[in-house]
């Protein structure tokens, strides 16, 4: 009776395995299969001046009320990456951090890096873990015999989505339209171009299937040399996400001469009066398969001029 017993004990332990064995098939080896999937967003926004204390050549901090108005774009998109364009020392930065915490977004993983311009910075907050860091601080280039350092640099950091779920982001602010000496702002904006998609280039020779986001405040428009030169061409061309308004208007009127006419403006020149879209989120053909593009878009915020003269973007990714 006891050897019957341990028979089938065996017996049956031996069907377990299997049945354990054909889950673990089913789930992670048959073609297609997949055990969960869930998405993540990324954003970026150019805060305006986001400064604690008064620089060199920018002289008002940001108010509360100007901050207030940034956390609450912030939280509208809940994003889980946020790169940060103008933003100020790494004290204003931890002082945004902490707020957001305190209104229930947590950012346990950051980058901030110094380039030329020792005023404002580019910055990264996240939700998942910065497995590691790559800036660009110290590119250089040169414009009728005179060498240019990059103005902002380029935070280039690599994230962990999920347990087998890496990605690139590099975020970069180029130089402004200002012409602030007697070099053209638009020639030295290019050559950052140059340099930033000859670091994206690095990436695909070494990882031609690289899940890469670029991002940022490019200070130009679609059609420039200088988005030309960093979207590229051919195997490795750049996607644009082009996130636009989610106000009803889903226009799908596209032909060969422009895109559909929903509203994608992100940028507001006081100056001449006018609104363009030069705030951008760039995707990899490898990353372009994991966007979820009907959960791409601008916030709307009331009064969002209060916070800065750029409105924030965020891009959707599902991972599976």
């Amino acid at each position: 009776m006891i050897g019957e017993n341990q028979r089938r004990l065996a017996v049956a332990n031996l069907l377990a395995m299997k049945f354990v064995l054909y889950l673990f098939a089913a789930f992670f080896l048959l073609p297609g299969a997949n055990l969960f999937a869930r998405e993540f967003r990324v954003a970026t926004y150019n805060v305006e001046n986001h400064l604690d204390a008064p620089t060199e050549s920018r002289h008002e901090i940001k108010s509360a009320e100007a901050k207030a108005k940034v956390r609450e774009s912030i939280e509208a998109m809940n994003p889980d990456v946020l790169a940060l364009e103008e933003m100020g020392s790494t004290n204003a930065l931890m002082e945004l951090r902490a707020s957001l915490k305190t209104e229930g977004q947590n950012f346990p993983f950051w980058e901030w890096i110094e380039g030329a311009d020792t005023n404002i910075h580019v910055a990264v907050l996240s939700k998942f873990p910065i497995v590691a860091r790559h800036p660009h601080t110290n590119d250089e280039f040169l414009l009728d015999g005179k060498r240019f350092r990059v103005e902002r640099g380029f935070a280039e950091v690599e994230i962990r989505a999920a347990t087998n779920f890496h990605f690139t982001l590099i975020a970069a602010h180029l130089k402004s339209k200002l012409n602030d000496s007697i070099f053209d702002a638009n020639e030295q904006r290019f050559e950052e171009a140059k340099i930033l998609r000859r670091i994206i280039d690095e990436h695909f020779q070494k990882n031609p299937n690289e899940k890469m986001i670029v991002l940022g405040d490019f200070n130009d428009s679609r059609d420039s040399d200088s988005l030309r030169e960093i979207i590229g061409r051919g195997k490795f061309k750049l996607t644009d996400t082009r996130p636009a308004e989610r106000n009803g208007d889903n226009s799908s009127d596209k032909n060969i001469y422009h895109e559909p006419r929903n509203v994608t403006w992100t940028y507001f020149f006081g100056k001449d009066d006018t609104y363009n879209r030069i705030d951008y989120i760039l995707l990899s053909p490898a990353m372009a398969r994991n966007w979820v593009k009907k959960e791409t878009y601008i916030p709307t915020i009331p009064n969002w001029g209060v916070a800065s003269d750029h409105r924030p973007i965020v891009a959707t990714f599902e991972v599976k």
